[in-house]
């Protein structure tokens, strides 16, 4: 376990090269004419290819330091997430009785949309982790939208750990980070509605629709997949 008041930009750096599935490209930096193939410039206007070559080397190296750092950021993020939802599994395993409010001292599974906590059991918790073990593969396989909005949820929940790594070590990460990933991972998923309405009042509509909890580990559409144990 790494120590708060330790330093661990440097080993997030050197995790970002295990972060395959996602280039800096689609983390957010701009490609640098230089490191173009003739084919990639093509796609772009001169005016555009000027103004990426005017960026000064020192400002160019930043840029690039901070989205390694992102990509480490991932990769360490995923793995903190799988150990706290085991951690949370245990914890509901000791419980005889289920209640949203044991629910909120969990470590992930407390920052699902609220109003179904108290379908959050041991079993849900299981089918939850084989999707966010999936959803942290493509990482570094290839990223593959969710496919399910379960999968959509567990992409949140390791976004969530990293905006805390984030705080905790004040990490120097590009600006609006958040939402430059969450356009690329998460692309037209609607997960985002489920926390629009944290007093209930929404639950009915989730329930009649695409959204409600019994749709969580169903595909989006035909083609997209989901691991068979959560499927089933």
């Amino acid at each position: 376990m790494i120590d708060e008041d330790d330093d661990i930009t440097e080993e997030l750096l050197a995790d970002a090269g295990k972060l395959t599935g996602l280039s800096l490209e689609l983390l957010g930096l701009d490609p640098h004419p230089d490191e173009m193939t003739a084919e990639q410039r093509l796609q772009f206007d001169p005016e555009d290819l000027a103004e990426m070559a005017a960026v000064s080397p020192e400002d160019r190296h930043k840029a690039v330091r901070q989205t390694r750092l992102l990509a480490g950021l991932l990769w360490n993020s995923s793995s903190i997430l799988i150990d706290q939802l085991f951690r949370d599994l245990g914890t509901l395993s000791t419980l005889d009785v289920l209640t949203p409010a044991d629910i909120a001292g969990t470590s992930v599974l407390s920052s699902l949309p609220p109003q179904f906590a108290a379908s959050y059991d041991a079993k849900f918790t299981q089918k939850f982790i084989v999707v966010s073990a999936d959803v942290t593969a493509s990482l570094v396989r290839g990223w593959t939208a969710p496919g399910c909005l379960a999968a959509a949820l567990a992409v949140r929940c390791l976004l969530d750990q990293a905006e805390i790594t984030e705080e905790i070590y004040e990490l120097d990460l590009p600006e609006n980070w958040r939402a430059a990933v969450e356009e690329v991972l998460l692309e037209d998923a609607d997960s985002e509605a489920l926390y629009s309405d944290d007093d209930g009042d929404g639950l009915d509509r989730a329930d009649a629709g695409a959204l409600g909890f019994e749709h969580w580990f169903r595909p989006f559409a035909p083609g997209d997949t989901v691991p068979p144990y959560a499927y089933s």
